[in-house]
Order: structure tokens, then C-alpha cells, then sequence
């Protein structure tokens, strides 16, 4: 982000006549409310394109601007100023003139006469400084891992011949070190949540996991998994002489902005070890309901249900669908000093100031169910629960909701509706499930459409008859009518607009960009109550739910895909069964 002060970037943003004084105040109000940043606030939400900002930072300053969204730098250029001091100081060098000794360096950084004093001195060269935008910027450092294999000078042992202090010697070998850090970082940069490093035959791939899909940013030569591996070993403490166990450790990367962790977990497969690295970024989020993605009801329903000071709140779906981010959003909510706050996690993910967080260890007998237990002699006012897996932790869970505590979980379901079930299942009794059970929520990911490259068009009649396969069409028009999405004379889908991006340099090409969930929202209500008790099948439940309006998780998809949020084939994707 610039390094202006917010009172600068608003002058600038009045002279300039893109917003008024008024709109200014406005939205400084609404950045404070929602813990943003004001500039990270104009941007995110598109308030002022992020291009025209800068052009008029630069004029402000005097400055040339560079734009770099698209800008592919020479190799030789790009390493005049080296990687760690370019992302230390958020400056690069993308061009040079040998006949006139300048050297040209945009930055975010204007003020930095130091660093720019040091690259006069180390190249010989005038600095010329431009004002570049933050996107321009992070294109340009994601240049600096392209070419990773190039740099990589492979031993020549294979991995079989090489023992365990070999290999701990090889880990700590500059190449060695430097890949690793390059994957860390680009993975960092690409906004990736897992890395897979996967050994095959004779190559390794590795791959990033961005918006939840996964794609191959390189192919090793086989040589140097081994090596490889025993550093990613070394970093998170495990040990590197052991090739026929999984391994489960952790390691931490600081450096001036960023506090990342890695959860590693190691298993042994045909070819060799394969490595999955989870990226935890520590930097506080603080996200609101509203970011995540509610509707208005269940904004509402979820507002209104934390707000009890007991029983039970549940988010379910399957692996990767965001339930943790969902149940931090609301302890994020509800942390306050005047109340005690316990969680129990498999494993914490990221860390919550004033939250009481345990991690579960099964090894030594430190369940969710004894963990459970043991909080409950610590005067919890609020108490979360990373899954409820079992029988004994459903009821203790359920039994503390009874006796004056808010419990938070997760299930693993397909919708709200079937929680329920899943309960009576663990032979909890219908009536403390009817009696403590507050709200359910059910959610999904989806990919956001990228919104610099978002266009509109209308499905066409191969498109409508693929989709007629998949739902009820005339069910999902008459909804998005109640919604008031589309107006009550709207008829038919083939005269409704949908979005796609047509993928660019800031999406790299997938049209798609960031995740938002879509949710299902079931407040357990006294007629639900009531059914729950008298032990009403499912098909029962499903009509009162119908009856009440419940928005499905489909449907709040179709939401967003027709706002422009997500696309119709997202929406398909993560809700088939």
C-alpha cells in the first residue's frame, strides 16, 4: 500500500474531483466500521479504480507513473534490484538506460531516498522513480519465481543413495534453500491456501491450490526431491532419516509485513514423499458477516442468534468450504473482556488475541470430548468446538449448551436440514436437540468472478438445456423474483444476464478471483422445535423449511451468479452432491 497518509490520498482524491468532500467523510466512516483501511476500502470495493488513484497520486506528487499491470521485465533488469529488498521496500527496477546511466524504479515508496541512494551507488546508475499501482507491483515480484528450475542446480545423487546426514547437509545448501523460499513466497504472492510437492516416476510436479483449484506451477527433475524434502523437514523440525511414516510439523516465515505459517504434513507414497503445506497468513483478518457473504435474512438470523447467551451454533459442509473462517468471523464478533472465550482445535489455525485456544492431541489422549470436559471447569461464557466427530462429543457439547453456555461447532453435512439427523444419529435425545439447538448454518465456496475482466451475456439454448438437466429452472426464476433480483415481469432465463471474466493478467487467466461463501440458513424455530421433538422424518422437516422460506445454498448461489458475484458454473460445481 502506498506510503501516504490517508489525510493525503483524500486531498488528492477531492482536487482531483473524484469524490466530493462529502463522499469522502462518508466512506471514512463506513472504512472504520467495517476495520478497513480507507484506501484498501475505495479499492475492494470499487468505489475508485485503483489505475486512475495512482495516475492522480503521481500527478499529485510530481511523479511519472508506470503502469506494469501487464509489463513482462527482462530478467537482467529485474535483478538490479534484488528480490528481498524489492518486497522490504516495495520498489523494483523495470527499466534501463546504459547510454544515459538511469536506471528506472517504481515504487510504493516514495519517500525512501535511502534505498534509492543505495541503488546508485550498487549499480552505478540515476535512479528515475515512478509511482506504480499495488497490482503493477505484485505482477512484477511474481517474476522473480518464474524461472525457479533455471536456477536450480541439482545433486547428482539420486534420492535412494543419499542417507539421512547427507541429506541435512544438502537441505542447508544455497540452492536448496533458495527454491524452497521462492515456493513459500510465490505461493504466498499467488494467494494460494496449500502447496503439493508430489514425486513421480522421473519428475516432480508442484502445484498450488488458488480458489480452491488446484494447478501445476512446475515440474522438478526427480534429483531434487530428496533434498527438497529434507528441507522442508528441517524447517518444521522433523526428522529427515524417516522416509516410511507420515509426519505432521509446523514452521513460521517473518519478514517486515508478513507473518506466515506452514503447516507440513509428510506421507510416503509410491514414488517418494509427498508434501502438503497449508499457508496460514497470522496477520489479523478482521472480517464481518457481511464480508463473508451473507444474504440479508440470514444476516439477520445470524445477527440475532449470537446474540443468545446459550445453545448451540452449527456451520456444516465438507472440507475446504470456509467453516472455520465462518465461526471466527462470529468469535471475532463476541470477543469482549467482559466474557471468557475457550476454543478446542484440530489444529488452531490462525491465532486470536484474548481467545483461550487449545489444540487437540489424540496421542496422549487429548480429545475434543476431554478437552471439552476440562472447559467447562474453566468458567467458559462461550465455548468452540473445531468438530463435533462422535458421540461423547455431541453430548457434552450439547449438555453444555443446555447448562448456560453459546457452543460453536462444525459438522460435516450436506445441507442445514440434515444436521439434525446426523444428531439423532449420536444418540443425542430429540428433545435436546430441539431444545439447544440455536441455528445451522450450511455453506459452500465459490470462485468470484475477476472484476477486471467481467462481462455479461445471455445463456444460449445448448447452455439452457444443460442446465435444465442439473435444476428446476422455473423454481429458481420465481426465487430470484421473490428476492427482487429480477423484476416480477422478467420470463424466462434465456432474457436474463449472467457474468464470466474472459481471465487476465490479475487472474492469470481463469476469469476467477477470490472465494465468497454461499450459505444455507436454518434457525431452529418453535414449529421445527416441535417437529424435532415429535420425531419427524426428514421429509417432514424439509416442508416446514420450504413453508418458512429457508434460502438453499443453490439458491444463494444463483444470487450471486446473477449479481455478478459468481459464475452459474460455480454455483453447479460446489453444490452437486
Amino acid at each position: 500500500m502506498l506510503n501516504l497518509t490517508d489525510k493525503q490520498i483524500q486531498t488528492i482524491i477531492v482536487d482531483a474531483k473524484l469524490l466530493s468532500t462529502g463522499d469522502v467523510d462518508a466512506i471514512i466512516k463506513e472504512a472504520k466500521k467495517n476495520k478497513k483501511d480507507f484506501v484498501e476500502y475505495i479499492i475492494d470495493k470499487k468505489i475508485i479504480n485503483e489505475m486512475a488513484l495512482y495516475e492522480y497520486v503521481a500527478k499529485y506528487l510530481k511523479m511519472p507513473f508506470a503502469n506494469l499491470e501487464k509489463k513482462k521485465i527482462n530478467r537482467e533488469i529485474l535483478l538490479m534490484v534484488p528480490e528481498a529488498s524489492a518486497q522490504e521496500h516495495q520498489t523494483i527496477s523495470f527499466n534501463i538506460n546504459r547510454v544515459k546511466k538511469t536506471i528506472n524504479l517504481a515504487t510504493l515508496n516514495p519517500d525512501n531516498i535511502e534505498f534509492f541512494e543505495f541503488i546508485h551507488k550498487k549499480t552505478g546508475l540515476e535512479p528515475i522513480v515512478y509511482i506504480c499501482t499495488p497490482g503493477g507491483l505484485k505482477n512484477v515480484l511474481s517474476q522473480f519465481h518464474k524461472d525457479i528450475q533455471a536456477e536450480f542446480e541439482v545433486a547428482k545423487e539420486e534420492p535412494k543413495d543419499i542417507d539421512g546426514k547427507k541429506l541435512t547437509e544438502m537441505s542447508k545448501e544455497l540452492p536448496i534453500v533458495k527454491i524452497v523460499d521462492s515456493l513459500l513466497e510465490q505461493a504466498f504472492y499467488e494467494q494460494a491456501s496449500d502447496i503439493h510437492i508430489e514425486p513421480e516416476e522421473k519428475e516432480t510436479q508442484v502445484r498450488y491450490r488458488i480458489d480452491g483449484i488446484l494447478s501445476t506451477i512446475m515440474t522438478l527433475p526427480k534429483k531434487a526431491h530428496a533434498p527438497l524434502v529434507a528441507r522442508i523437514k528441517v524447517m518444521a523440525n522433523l526428522k529427515v532419516d524417516e522416509h516410511r511414516l507420515p509426519q505432521d510439523g509446523r514452521f513460521r516465515i517473518y519478514n517486515k509485513n508478513n507473518k506466515i505459517s506452514f503447516r507440513v504434513s509428510i506421507i510416503p507414497i509410491m514414488y517418494g514423499e509427498k508434501v502438503v503445506m497449508r499457508l496460514l497468513d497470522e496477520r489479523p483478518h478482521v472480517l464481518s458477516l457481511e464480508d463473508i457473504g451473507l444474504q440479508p435474512d440470514s444476516l439477520q438470523s445470524v445477527q440475532k442468534n449470537i446474540k443468545k447467551p446459550h445453545g448451540m451454533i452449527l456451520v456444516t459442509g465438507p472440507t475446504g468450504s470456509g467453516k472455520t473462517t465462518t465461526l471466527y468471523t462470529i468469535i471475532n464478533i463476541l470477543n469482549s473482556p467482559k466474557i471468557n472465550i475457550s476454543t478446542i482445535e484440530d489444529p488452531i489455525e490462525y491465532s486470536m488475541p484474548h481467545i483461550n485456544q487449545s489444540q487437540v492431541s489424540p496421542k496422549i489422549g487429548y480429545t475434543f470430548a476431554n478437552g471439552l470436559r476440562a472447559f467447562l471447569r474453566q468458567d467458559p461464557d462461550i465455548i468452540m468446538v473445531g468438530e463435533i466427530r462422535d458421540n461423547e462429543t455431541a453430548e457434552i457439547a450439547i449438555h453444555a449448551a443446555l447448562t448456560g453456555h453459546l457452543v460453536l461447532s462444525t459438522l460435516h453435512t450436506n445441507d442445514a436440514l440434515t444436521t439434525l439427523p446426523r444428531l439423532l444419529e449420536m444418540d443425542v435425545p430429540p428433545f435436546l436437540v430441539a431444545s439447544t439447538t440455536n441455528l445451522i448454518i450450511a455453506q459452500r465456496l465459490v470462485r468470484r468472478v475477476c472484476k477486471n475482466c467481467i462481462y455479461s451475456y445471455y445463456l444460449d439454448a445448448e447452455e439452457i438445456k444443460q442446465l435444465k438437466k442439473e435444476i428446476n429452472i422455473d423454481k429458481m426464476i420465481n426465487m430470484l423474483k421473490q428476492q427482487n433480483i429480477i423484476a416480477e415481469k422478467e420470463e424466462g432465463i434465456d432474457k436474463l444476464l449472467f457474468y464470466k471474466g474472459k481471465g487476465c493478467a490479475d487472474c492469470s487467466n481463469s476469469g476467477y478471483k477470490g472465494r465468497i461463501g454461499i450459505y444455507e440458513t436454518l434457525e431452529i424455530t418453535p414449529e421445527i422445535s416441535k417437529l424435532i421433538t415429535h420425531g419427524a422424518n426428514e421429509s417432514e422437516l424439509r416442508a416446514e423449511t420450504t413453508k418458512q422460506n429457508v434460502l438453499k445454498i443453490i439458491e444463494d448461489g444463483f444470487i450471486k451468479a446473477k449479481t455478478g458475484i459468481t459464475t452459474i458454473e460455480e454455483v453447479l460445481r460446489v453444490t452437486k452432491e
